[in-house]
């Protein structure tokens, strides 16, 4: 990269970093993300760059031309815009202002790296083609990919291929994921009720305990994946929320209600634990002379890499961070991640990138995603907007 190009890169990574510092005090989930829409709106007004809003309500669209368009060719990248209910712990200056409210995801910089990505290709346009920028509400939980598809966003803005990164604190600074295949996994949702007959305590032989029953569920539900999943598949069950009784320690409710979630990588084993889920329920429920019933809500798509996209990411990241940087073996993770959607409609590549400090054991660069500690690693957005723009002027030479 030339002089005047790490000159750029610079001058956009400094005043990018402060908006990521802006949005990080201001954070708001789901749909409800207006202060990081009208900064996104402000900046690329400030830089010339054309936008559409309304997106699934705060979402952006920013289109970037090439110095040509004859290519006829278009690519996209997308960037999650909000924030989670927890309350900030992380200590750093510019911490959430919002009570009860924290980018603990990294999201504000994911935000912010495509901004700066926005303005280095408005200000080079060294490419042949069409870049458009998803700037995505609502990934947590939300469905924002979701939404924006259902609206029609890739009929008015189609593209042959998209990206996204996320930030890593699992991995060093310096790290960076690409593979193809799954490197997310699904996340559904799991709603188990047992009704059985409620009763007093001291006379269980005059009721049909709904706890023991479901108790008996969860334990059960766990031999699903040692032994109906093949081993070479990986799938997990977790009941997180079990929910029975008013709190008198004396009286045997009548109903139990369980709550987890189901993880895999692929539709088969999707379609065999809901099967199996609803056999245990039913079947458990049914012996001890009560009525079982199991919900399974398919909520994210797995996240899964087209092998032909993952090999030019990877190419690119060669390049740029070395060889020895770039790690194209490692397992999927069991977390989930709406950009799947995306890429069940276009093919694309969902890249990591670690952030963590290993020489400093407390820097919140450190602490795990969704915790309270956390807090993106700002001297990684160099990195990211370098990566973006590389792809796209490899996708889309002059």
């Amino acid at each position: 990269m030339s002089d005047t190009r790490n000159n750029l890169l610079a001058s956009i990574t400094e005043e990018v970093t402060e908006c990521r510092h802006e949005l990080h005090q201001n954070p708001a989930t789901s749909y409800e993300e207006v202060f990081a829409s009208d900064l996104i709106a402000r900046k690329l007004t400030e830089w010339g760059i054309e936008f559409e809003r309304g997106w699934a309500k705060t979402g952006i669209v920013a289109t970037i031309h090439g110095q040509s368009t004859s290519s006829g060719k278009r690519i996209g990248f997308r960037g999650d815009i909000d924030a989670l209910d927890i309350i900030e712990a992380s200590g750093v200056a510019h911490a959430s202002k919002v009570p009860g409210k924290m980018h603990a995801c990294g999201h504000d910089g994911h935000t912010s790296m495509l901004l700066g990505t926005a303005k280095y290709l408005s200000e080079t346009r060294n490419f042949n083609g069409t870049v458009h920028l998803f700037f995505q509400p609502a990934e947590e939980g939300g469905g924002g990919a979701y939404r924006m598809i259902e609206e029609g966003l890739f009929d008015k803005y189609p593209v042959d291929s998209v990206y996204a990164v996320h930030n890593w604190p699992y991995a060093p600074r310096g790290y960076v994921g690409i593979k193809g295949g799954p490197i997310m996994a699904s996340s559904d949702e799991l709603v188990i009720k047992v009704t059985g007959k409620g009763g007093h305590a001291a006379m269980p032989h005059e009721c049909i305990d709904p706890v023991v029953i479901a108790s008996e569920i969860v334990l059960a539900l766990q031999t699903i994946v040692a032994r109906t999943v093949d081993p070479s598949d990986s799938c997990v069950i977790s009941i997180t929320n079990f929910n029975a009784g008013t709190g008198a320690n004396n009286i045997i409710p009548t109903e139990a209600v369980l709550h987890g979630t189901v993880r895999g990588f692929s539709n088969k084993v999707r379609d065999i634990a809901e099967k199996r889920i609803k056999e245990v329920v039913e079947g458990i429920a049914h012996a001890h002379g009560a009525k079982g019933t199991a919900e399974y809500i398919r909520n994210y798509e797995p996240t899964l890499n087209d092998p032909a996209q993952a090999a030019l990411c990877a190419d690119v990241a060669q390049t740029l961070f070395g060889s020895d940087n770039v790690h194209t073996e490692f397992p999927p993770s069991m977390g989930a991640e709406d950009f799947g959607a995306m890429l069940q409609k276009k093919p694309g590549c969902y890249a990591i990138f670690g952030q963590g400090e290993p020489d400093d054991k407390d820097s919140p660069h450190n602490f795990g995603l969704h915790h309270p500690k956390y807090d993106f690693n700002d001297k990684i957005i160099p990195m990211i907007i370098s990566y973006f723009s590389g792809i796209t002027e490899k996708s889309l030479p002059l």
